[in-house]
Order: C-alpha cells, then sequence, then structure tokens
C-alpha cells in the first residue's frame, strides 16, 4: 500500500505510463485565438509515495544514483550505494505512478555517514564529498545525514515537500526507538550547471568567429530549484567540478538550441539539524507559490 496518494494532476510533459496503471495520455490544444500552432502534451498522473522497497527499487534506486552523481557516478559502487539505501526501508520515500511493482521516478533518503562507514562505498562517497568541499563538513563528533534525492528531469517539482515532511516524520520515530539518526547537520547532495561559451553557432544563425574559451557568467542554476531555499536556512553550501573528464564538446550537446552550452555540476548543501525543519518549510512553500 502506497504510504501517500497525490490527486491527479495535468502536468505537461510528465512520464507515459508504463503498461497498466493510472496514469493516461490526454491532448490539450492551443487557444484559438493563439498564433501558435503548437500543441501541449497533456497526462493525468496519479502520484503515490512507497516506502523504498529492496525487492523491485534496486534497479530503479541505482539508475536515479548514476543520474545524481554525474559523470562520477563511475567511481562509487552504485550497487552497494542502492543496497545501503534500501537496507532501511522505513527511512525515505520512493514516488511512483503505476503502483509498488514499476520502478520509481524520484526518491528521497538520509544516510548516516558514520553508522555505515564500515561500507566501502560510503567511505569513498565521503571521502570525495569532503575533497569537493573542504572546510565544509564539520568534525567529529557531529553526527551528518547525507541526504541523497533525484527525479526525472520531467517530474513536477510539488512532489518535493511531502517526501521531506515524511523523511523528517521518519527520522523522528526512529530517534524516538533509539535509532541511529540523531543527526546535528544534514548534508544534501545535489547538482547545478553553469552556462559556458560555446563555439558552436546557435540554431539558424550563421557561424562566427570562434570566441576565446572562458565562463560566460559566475551564475549557478539549479536542477533542483529547492536547493535555493535550502541555502536560505544553510551553514554553508558550495558548488564543485566533477573529477572525471568529459569531451570537449559535451557542453554543445546539452545547450538545446541556447546560446550557451551547460555544464554539470555537484552542489552541496549543508544544514544545522536545528534548522532543518525551518528549512523544510521554506520548501514547502517555495514549490507550493507560497500556499
Amino acid at each position: 500500500m502506497a504510504k501517500r496518494k497525490q490527486d491527479l494532476e495535468e502536468l505537461p510533459d510528465a512520464p507515459e505510463s508504463k503498461g497498466k496503471g493510472n496514469a493516461k495520455g490526454k491532448g490539450s490544444k492551443a487557444d484559438d485565438e493563439s498564433d501558435s500552432d503548437e500543441d501541449m502534451d497533456m497526462v493525468n498522473v496519479d502520484f503515490e509515495w512507497f516506502d523504498p522497497n529492496p525487492e523491485v527499487d534496486f534497479h530503479g534506486l541505482k539508475s536515479l544514483l548514476r543520474q545524481l552523481l554525474d559523470v562520477d557516478n563511475q567511481l562509487f559502487d552504485l550497487s552497494e550505494l542502492a543496497d545501503v539505501i534500501l537496507s532501511q526501508p522505513l527511512l525515505g520515500s520512493t514516488v511512483k505512478v503505476d503502483g509498488l511493482e514499476t520502478d520509481p521516478y524520484a526518491f528521497l533518503t538520509v544516510l548516516n555517514l558514520e553508522t555505515h562507514k564500515d561500507k566501502k562505498v560510503i567511505r569513498d562517497l565521503h571521502a570525495y564529498l569532503d575533497k569537493k568541499a573542504p572546510g565544509l563538513l564539520p568534525a567529529a563528533p557531529a553526527q551528518i545525514g547525507l541526504i541523497l534525492t533525484e527525479r526525472f528531469i520531467n517530474m513536477p517539482h510539488e512532489i518535493v515537500p511531502p517526501m521531506y515532511t515524511m523523511l523528517m516524520e521518519e527520522i523522528q520515530w526512529a530517534v524516538d526507538e533509539k535509532e541511529p539518526y540523531a543527526f546535528t547537520h544534514y548534508l544534501v547532495l545535489s547538482k547545478a550547471y553553469a552556462e559556458v561559451a560555446s563555439s558552436l553557432p546557435a540554431v539558424g544563425q550563421p557561424p562566427s568567429k570562434k570566441k576565446k574559451a572562458g565562463k560566460a557568467d559566475d551564475e549557478t542554476f539549479y536542477f533542483h530549484p529547492e536547493d535555493e531555499m535550502l541555502h536560505q536556512h544553510a551553514v554553508g553550501h558550495t558548488t564543485f567540478d566533477y573529477d572525471t573528464p568529459v569531451d570537449e564538446g559535451a557542453s554543445d550537446s546539452k545547450r538545446a538550441f541556447q546560446e550557451m552550452g551547460v555544464k554539470p555540476q555537484g552542489h552541496l548543501t549543508l544544514i544545522e539539524a536545528s534548522r532543518f525543519a525551518g528549512a523544510v518549510e521554506a520548501v514547502k512553500s517555495f514549490l507550493s507559490g507560497g500556499q
């Protein structure tokens, strides 16, 4: 049975149904008075939140972890990391549209870096994050809860607040049961990107003289918009480059008809446990339009 269920919503470009389930396609034409000839595909989606399930979620979680860690995913044993997440099935959530037996479209969980330090993948991940954010991670005896969360890129942001709300409840239940989740800090691993100058002409534009290599701006953009709200309650946050080299044209391949190329980056946000509830409330308000 699902932990929680959300009413049907009409969502542009939402994931299509994987076989029998509640998702179904619906066409929606543009306004007759509009000059645009474009149509928007609409689907009704019934989202359900589940506990992580070792019997069905291994491959789906592994795929989302690969997406979260981007090109550096090959530095880690993702199978072991998925197993660690699934070893605590009463903590964290997955989001699905076609019932329990299908792959998750999103997940959120928290891992105790100290409790799981006997796992090689946790040691590797901890060392990696420490290297990427020197001085950000607190030293012992701090108890750090590493929050891992990822979702398909076309998922609606409104699925996020329930995952954080349920996580807070589950952490409190675990603490009440004397389980090792009395964290002093939460470290949120996420993804960002920067725009970089492209060496290719924009679509429909003639080739221009080659520009000198360099950054277009220092501005950082976030794949997860809630990160900007988390910053307001954070001890600190940082963006970092991945270790794995990529082809020179990789940024251009992701520019999608824009003038600038896109360079994905990792992102970390550290929040004291005493401010985490306020951060979650800010995320809820922001992603629900202030309601």
